[in-house]
């Protein structure tokens, strides 16, 4: 029997049936930020030689079917409704192909089998770029097995596209396994799209599964400080760098390499030589690697539009704090709480404090003694895919700062890390006021209605309105001294009586 969620939750399932692998994400709930519950993947590669014979890999055609039969039953089991499988380059080239979905259909007689066109595989790709990084702006490249689709995305919209024929096993049977035949084919392929060049010191958008291993081995030889593929971003010179260094590195020194899974290694010197040709040809300024791609794409074409449009920062705080925080209608407080701290800050430091905001209550039910430490993870790794690094780190910092972690303490490095002088200072100025307005406040609106802060000269006031539940007493004075400190002025509270008769 199927399973029903005991939240009724709905559940989706989609089979992204690729050249070199295969892969089932099933998701629950409509949200902004697509929420996976169950993921896994085989590596079949059914377009190994497809080149040569003009079909699928015989070998890999029986475990396809297997694997296949597992992953409807899997969703059927999970109650994923609706179910879909989506097949790409290998299915649509090969003469068999027809013959390998009337397969598959035979097992699966109510699961819609479809065979995107070069065309539709970008525009899904695209979409799912889109939903992880909502304000894309240069050329998306997505690369699999088979193909290498290329998209323009002009200020988040969806330009032009193509399909080459440069997937990381298909290059490499097309050049015979010569890696200078291999460049030579890049270079030819994309010379017939002549739009890459609009990529020029822009952002190049990298999806697919033989990048993010490239994008493994430089976070791994950098010590970058937070290991999440997605949103991590490469300079353009290092990005020339690291594909000079795979494409000419031996297997042996590449199975030396930190952080590489052997099953890629046959691929990796084939994803560099296809890089580095777009690097040349589109001048783009730096590389920004996408862990959300077709399948977050074929999520977002169910989503209605008012989900589809949501910030997606926002939306990953108010579906934190609607899960784990204790009041939903307190962080439009605390909002507008502590906006005289910030009177001089951007649109984007609004935005971003608005979002600590949403988040700071998500430790409410952990152990007090750990609280600290659970939420800045939480935050740092929450699955919101709308986050890019920086603003990761911000908030879970002013998150632990919340909870009045030791501002020293190791688990806050990798955040310190990633942010500069003045965000790393904003963060602290901004989770040493939650605290104290937690510590005013118990948590509600309505002790919180009761005071007030704002800067008046050199001071920072708090104003306390009497009989509202709320007093200076020893652990508020305290806290109040250390956001004054931060801010560099002298603490001072008063009562609404003592404001009144200024």
């Amino acid at each position: 029997m199927p399973y029903t969620p005991s939240v009724n939750l709905p559940r989706c399932g989609v089979v992204d049936l690729g050249s070199n692998s295969v892969r089932l994400v099933v998701y629950e709930g409509h949200h902004r930020n697509p929420v996976p519950i169950f993921n896994e993947k085989a590596v079949l590669r059914l377009g190994r030689g497809l080149q040569a014979t003009g079909r699928l890999n015989e070998d890999g055609i029986g475990p396809a079917l297997t694997v296949m039969q597992r992953y409807y039953l899997i969703a059927k089991a999970m109650g994923a409704t609706p179910f879909e499988v989506l097949a790409t380059a290998a299915v649509r080239d090969a003469t068999n192909g027809p013959d390998f979905v009337a397969a598959l259909q035979a097992r699966m007689p109510e699961v819609p089998i479809r065979v995107l066109s070069g065309h539709e595989e970008a525009a899904y790709s695209a979409d799912g770029v889109l939903c992880g990084i909502p304000d894309a702006d240069g050329i998306l490249a997505d690369i699999g097995g088979g193909s290498l689709e290329v998209v323009r995305l002009d200020g988040a919209l969806r330009g032009p596209s193509q399909t080459l024929r440069l997937g990381v096993i298909r290059l490499a049977e097309r050049s015979g396994g010569d890696l200078n035949r291999a460049r030579e084919l890049a270079e030819a392929d994309m010379a017939t799209v002549p739009w890459l060049a609009d990529g020029w010191d822009r952002d190049l958008y990298l999806v697919g599964g033989a990048w993010r291993a490239l994008a493994r081995i430089h976070m791994a030889q950098s010590g970058y400080p937070l290991q999440m593929v997605h949103h991590y971003k490469i300079g353009r010179d290092a990005a020339r760098d690291l594909t000079a260094l795979l494409a000419t590195a031996g297997r042996r020194a590449l199975e030396r390499l930190p952080d590489v899974s052997r099953r890629r290694i046959d691929d990796l010197p084939y994803a560099a030589i296809a890089l580095r040709r777009l690097l040349r040809v589109t001048n783009a300024r730096q590389v920004v690697f996408s862990a959300s791609g077709l399948r977050e794409g074929w999520f977002m074409h169910r989503m209605p539009a008012e989900i589809r449009t949501q910030d997606p920062l926002l939306a990953a705080g108010h579906e934190m704090a609607e899960r784990l925080g204790r009041d939903p209608s307190l962080p439009p407080a605390l909002f507008a709480w502590t906006a005289p701290l910030f009177p001089r800050e951007t649109v984007t430091e609004r935005h971003l404090r608005e979002a600590a905001c949403w988040v700071s209550d998500i430790g409410s039910h952990d152990h007090p003694e750990f609280r600290a430490e659970q939420a800045f993870l939480r935050v740092l790794r929450q699955p919101g895919i709308g986050l890019d690094h920086p603003t990761r780190a911000f908030l879970a910092l002013a998150t632990a700062l919340r909870y009045e972690v030791n501002a020293d303490a190791g688990f806050l490095r990798p955040a310190r890390a990633l942010l500069d002088l003045a965000s790393t200072a904003r963060a602290e100025i901004l989770g040493t006021a939650l605290r104290l307005a937690y510590t005013l406040s118990a948590g509600t609106p309505d002790l919180l209605s009761g005071t007030s802060l704002r800067i008046r000269g050199r001071q920072l006031v708090l104003s306390l309105e009497e009989d509202h539940g709320v007093f200076t007493g020893e652990s508020v004075m305290r806290r109040l001294d250390r956001l004054a400190q931060a801010l560099g002025l002298e603490a001072v509270s008063e009562t609404a009586l003592a404001r009144a008769a200024e």
